[in-house]
């Protein structure tokens, strides 16, 4: 199924089908798609920040020294399927790093990893738009790995999109410009000392594609946005599917 335009429907509506999609994608990452030793949960606060889906590190009997690390596909033997990948520059990412000190307290559940997908309550305003910067910075700055999902184009207030704010915040050497013909974007960051972010344009049409969500550097698994998107699509009421789903010839 394609992507939707949601500029089209009432933000209500949106919110709908977002907590419908953050529901499918938590059930779907804990009946088995997430390693044994993780496991995923919805709108839980992590340190003043409220996420889609987060996912944590449980413990399990054994050996934890050979759990670190162990779960989802090596970046070196199987790279990310999307159209760009970007790293920080170090120079940039050390003056960057002098923005916050991050306190972190380690327990047996520990945050890994976090799923964010965009409303437009997160571009409405620059207010909005930085304190979404904001929190995706001291995430990543504490550790935690982000996938965004942003299927709202660019606006006022975020011109290169909610991930080109975030790239130039972390300290981005090239600014990030959205293809004219792919406005949206998906883009998955992996917390190592130097960011790395996968990105991947798309546009209302085209399909979603699967994007890797890091349990730990150099590891992800692929998040399936597409059936877990359709799933969620099934209960939009029809009022609002007819007014963003392609029409039909009236004359049929």
């Amino acid at each position: 199924m394609p992507i939707h335009d949601w500029t089209r429907v009432i933000s209500g509506v949106f919110h709908d089908f977002h907590v419908g999609w953050t529901t499918h994608l938590k059930e779907t990452l804990n009946a088995g798609l997430l390693p044994p030793e993780f496991y995923a949960l919805s709108e839980q606060y992590a340190g003043g920040y409220q996420p889609d889906v987060l996912t944590l590190r449980g413990h399990l009997p054994g050996n934890d020294d050979q759990q670190q690390g162990d779960g989802g596909v090596a970046v070196a033997e199987a790279p990310p399927k999307v159209a760009r990948v970007d790293h920080l520059e170090e120079s940039l990412a050390y003056a960057r790093r002098r923005k916050t000190v991050v306190i972190r307290h380690r327990s047996g559940d520990e945050i890994v990893a976090m799923i964010e997908i965009a409303s437009p309550a997160n571009k409405d305003r620059a207010r909005s738009v930085q304190d979404f910067v904001d929190k995706a910075y001291h995430s990543l700055r504490a550790g935690v790995h982000l996938l965004l999902v942003d299927l709202f184009p660019p606006g006022a207030f975020d011109p290169q999109g909610l991930h080109g704010a975030i790239w130039c915040d972390l300290g981005g050497e090239h600014q990030y410009e959205p293809p004219p013909d792919r406005p949206l974007t998906l883009a998955s960051y992996e917390a190592v000392t130097l960011a790395s972010a996968y990105v991947e344009p798309t546009a209302v049409g085209l399909p979603l594609t699967e994007m890797p969500l890091f349990l730990s550097p150099g590891r992800y698994l692929n998040v399936p946005l597409e059936s877990t998107y359709n799933t969620a699509y099934a209960g939009v009421p029809q009022r609002w599917k007819d007014e963003i789903e392609p029409r039909t010839d009236p004359a049929r």
